[in-house]
């Protein structure tokens, strides 16, 4: 069973699993389709993903354009990130609007990013396993992305930004201001 913890946006929805746990360790359901579909109805994942980031990486802001937008659902097998989803859908009263949450494998939760919104993590341990279901395939011409320390946004990170660990790629991505066409 999964339980919905927090509707922050439109669309954008934080999942608890049951966890059992006893003196051997737990266990957990991280996926059934058919639990996803009552909650998430024609929602069909094709493509997994993991990345393996040590403290202070931020990977992000990343977004699909359509027709190849993708929606995902994230979560950590090992450490701990902060997880962000910015609104890019244009009618949505939230524009713009941001949401964060820590993700870890001590909490389980993982986190619902519909279609039409940026992602991007950072990570708090010392390391983080963190992988991600995606409802569409990737798309290199599609791709997109926000500038992670964009201040029209100002999101915090949760790391001191002289900590912070950037590919090459995401340390020159436009503001939301300046992204046309998403």
């Amino acid at each position: 069973m999964i339980k919905i913890v927090d509707m922050p946006l439109p669309g954008l929805l934080v999942l608890a699993p049951d966890v059992y746990g006893d003196d051997r360790g737990y266990f957990c359901e991280t996926y059934n389709e058919r639990e996803l579909e009552k909650i998430l109805p024609g929602v069909r994942f094709v493509q997994d993903n993991e990345s393996l980031s040590g403290y202070g990486v931020v990977r992000g802001l990343h977004f699909q354009r359509a027709p190849h937008a993708q929606a995902k659902l994230v979560r950590v097998v090992r450490g701990t990130v902060y997880d962000v989803a910015v609104d890019l859908r244009e009618a949505s009263p939230t524009y713009g609007h941001w949401f964060g949450v820590e993700l870890s494998a001590e909490n389980h939760l993982q986190l619902f990013i519909p279609k039409g919104f940026a992602h991007g993590f950072s990570v708090l341990s010392e390391q983080a396993l963190f992988q991600y279901k995606c409802d569409a395939f990737y798309d290199p011409a599609s791709e997109g992305a926000i500038a992670w320390d964009d201040p029209d946004l100002g999101i915090d990170w949760k790391i001191p930004a002289g900590s912070v660990i950037l590919s090459e790629k995401d340390r020159h991505h436009p503001r939301l201001k300046d992204i046309v066409n998403q």
